[in-house]
């Protein structure tokens, strides 16, 4: 029950964050990138847990941007493509793949990535008392 409220915890964390930053750069979200948000936030706060602490900074944002953009591409053809939500296209975006991925943005996940595994070490730490965060950069 506990692993439940914490997991749940981080899910509504993650899924406002993400919320917050497509409002603060695109300027409008859709309520379903609340769940994508909270479901890629537990899955990239997973990667500590599934991989050594030692694992350096830079290949669990690595993990995640791909974790994001696998994700992405999933979740785009159900939204975009299937439902005709349209929430988002990247095709005029270079190097894209039916508009719903891209590789400028799978680029800006690994950066995003690492953020979300701060955030996320942080808080297990702070809320949970799981082991403080520490880190290898490369």
């Amino acid at each position: 029950m506990r692993a439940a409220a914490k997991h749940g915890t981080l899910f509504v964390i993650g899924g406002a964050v993400y919320v917050a930053v497509e409002l603060l750069f695109r300027g409008h979200s859709h309520p379903t990138m609340f769940v994508l948000g909270g479901l890629l936030f537990v899955l990239i706060g997973g990667i500590n847990n599934w991989f050594p602490w030692e694992m350096s900074l830079l290949l669990q944002g690595l993990i995640g941007g791909v974790t994001v953009t696998a994700v992405e591409l999933a979740a785009g053809c159900i939204l975009n493509i299937w439902l005709g939500l349209g929430i988002w296209d990247y095709s005029n975006m270079p190097l894209n793949c039916m508009g719903q991925i891209c590789l400028p943005f799978s680029i800006a996940w690994v950066g995003l990535a690492i953020v979300a595994v701060l955030l996320d070490d942080w808080l297990r730490w702070r809320l949970f008392g799981e082991d403080e965060p520490r880190y290898t950069i490369i």
